[in-house]
């Protein structure tokens, strides 16, 4: 028995789980079958069913996801020959910031005060929705900023944001207080144990209030200096400027506590902030290096990305040749968009990042990282006869975005609008424009095609227009999720609530020619209408279920009695009445759906 502990990937075949336990894989079936499993040497086991054989024989194991171990093969074959950073070689290096808290509590303009920079107006709606990084000077040091976007849809981006980053400015409005996505960025900011420095902002307004923020701030563990803690809070107006340069000074302060090194003379590491495909320029990551320094003709992987850098832009649009520990800079060379949250590396040359970058690839499409297979879908158009014909309805999209963190983020907020009789399905996802294979895609799978902040080409448009390909196109993600939300919600099947409308006793039984049982009746509740349909109970049970054929009040034919009122009531094909039997109406109504 192994004296180690085991490394076994996640939905290991009895085939790949045995000879890591010197045993075979007949032994594993073996013991499964005798606890009532029956599985093939090929069939991939459950996590249950390797950590039960794993006890049975007293084997110390592992569990991880699947790629994870040849993911160490990789970094031990190709990196483990870096060794830590000597300790000669560390330099101070800029602290990295990030700019986090709720929707429209002033981030961006904190920054755009920071930097002298217009970037809101730049913003759809006023909301950020992208990642950005940026540098400014302040008392001499540099600063690197990364600005995360508000809206809840990006609580993925935000906490890829707390893993790079060695401070955390949290903007709270003085006269909002703290809300969901304050709380959301105090839990990624502990998450990433890194120091808070609360910047109380819009203290200009007239119905500012601090004291009731610094309450709020104290309830969720972030008691300020002044009442005792260890929180430092400055109280700001990035509007008026007014505290500004006091956040910069506290934040030199924090940086110098928390002593930030790094070496410049290491190969360049770091992590993806955002991607994209822009025309002319193919793939576009904004990086930020977290060490050594990445310099133009370098060799890079991320992912399953690879390639040499043919240029380096900083956060002024200006080409540079290198850079150091904690600069962001677009990197221009990979040979496709790396995922946002991605490490990327220098790599010794361009076979090897080549090698690494294919072997991620191949890792991850034999792993189900790839499109799964769609599903019989509906267009939106189609949804509702698709539920009406009984089927469980399947939504089939095609989504296509500006850059990689965004199209992560719309992913995952409409998988949150899915519903029991609803489904998604995501038949393409990526980043630029839409263009015509997408459109035949969207032919070929019945699918609609969602663009955020991207155009289809004339002849995408031409092609869509000719194969009733349904395109829609949005630049603020509110938008969006609002209408997939309701066209899914309108064209769900209705749903139907009975109401009673009335109810009335059987008093005397009549027999009319050609008309048969008539039941006179009193009115004890509600309206009696004619053509109502109608329950017959007797003793409280049901015994007939139909519509009323007839009502009348003394001589005249009525459509309706009310309540307190007596009639002659006719129905439609039943005769067996008797005195003290309850005649029931009701409608059926349609529930709104929420």
């Amino acid at each position: 028995m192994p004296d180690f502990e085991v490394i076994v990937e996640r939905g290991s075949t009895p085939r790949e789980l045995g000879p890591k336990l010197n045993r075979s894989a007949g032994d594993v079936i073996r013991f499964l079958f005798l606890q009532g499993e029956v599985v093939t040497a090929a069939q991939s086991l459950s996590d249950d069913m390797i950590e039960l054989f794993a006890a049975e024989i007293g084997a110390q194991i592992r569990l991880v996801d699947r790629g994870e171990e040849q993911e160490a093969e990789l970094q031990a074959k190709y990196f483990e020959e870096e060794e830590e950073e000597r300790e000669e070689d560390l330099r101070p290096r800029p602290p990295v910031v990030t700019v986090m808290g709720h929707v429209d509590h002033g981030k961006t303009l904190l920054l755009d005060r920071i930097r002298h920079a217009n970037v809101v107006a730049g913003e759809a709606g006023g909301i950020t929705q992208h990642i950005g990084a940026y540098q400014t000077e302040a008392g001499g040091h540099r600063i690197t900023f990364i600005d995360t976007p508000g809206h809840q849809a990006f609580t993925a981006m935000r906490a890829r944001g707390a893993e790079v980053t060695d401070i955390v400015v949290l903007v709270v409005a003085a006269d909002d207080g703290v809300m969901p996505q304050t709380v959301e960025a105090i839990d990624h900011a502990r998450a990433a144990d890194v120091p808070i420095v609360v910047a109380v902002n819009k203290i200009d307004r007239p119905d500012a209030d601090v004291t009731r923020v610094l309450q709020q701030l104290s309830q969720h563990g972030l008691t300020p200096e002044s009442w005792g803690g260890d929180t430092i809070v400055c109280e700001i107006s990035a509007l008026t400027g007014d505290g500004i340069d006091g956040l910069l000074e506290q934040l030199d302060v924090v940086a110098e506590l928390e002593d930030l090194q790094a070496s410049p003379e290491a190969r360049g590491r770091g992590v993806v902030l955002e991607a994209n495909l822009e025309s002319g320029r193919g793939p576009v990551a904004t990086v930020i290096v977290q060490s050594g320094t990445l310099r133009v003709g370098d060799s890079v992987v991320a992912g399953a990305a690879w390639g040499k850098v043919k240029a380096l832009i900083d956060d002024h649009g200006e080409q540079v040749k290198e850079a150091p520990p904690s600069t962001p800079v677009q990197v221009l060379g990979f040979s496709e968009p790396p995922a946002a949250g991605d490490e990327f590396r220098v790599t010794s040359d361009q076979t090897t990042a080549r090698t690494i970058g294919e072997t991620r690839e191949h890792r991850y499409r034999v792993a189900g990282h790839a499109p799964s297979p769609t599903a019989p879908g509906a267009k939106l158009e189609d949804l509702f006869e698709q539920i009406q014909r009984g089927e469980a309805a399947t939504l089939n999209l095609i989504l296509k975005s500006d850059v990689q963190g965004t199209l992560e983020a719309i992913t995952d907020s409409l998988r949150k609008l899915e519903r029991p009789d609803v489904k998604l399905s995501f038949v393409h996802r990526g980043v630029g424009g839409i263009t015509e294979y997408d459109v035949q895609l969207a032919v070929a799978s019945n699918a609609t095609i969602i663009g955020f902040n991207v155009r289809p080409d004339r002849r995408a448009r031409e092609m869509a227009v000719e194969r009733g390909v349904g395109i829609r196109t949005y630049e603020v993600i509110y938008k969006l999720l609002e209408d997939i939300e309701a066209a899914m919600v309108g064209m769900l099947a209705p749903e139907f609530e009975e109401v009673v409308t009335g109810e009335a006793e059987v008093r005397e039984v009549f027999r009319v020619p050609r008309i048969g049982a008539v039941a006179g009746c009193y009115v004890r509740d509600g309206v009696i209408t004619r053509g109502s349909k109608v329950r017959f109970l007797r003793e409280g049970v049901i015994i007939w279920k139909g519509t009323i054929n007839s009502l009348r009040r003394f001589k005249d034919d009525v459509r309706e009695v009310q309540a307190g009122f007596e009639c002659g009531i006719g129905l439609s094909d039943f005769q067996d009445l008797k005195d003290g039997d309850i005649i029931e109406t009701f409608e059926e109504r349609e529930i709104p759906r929420t």
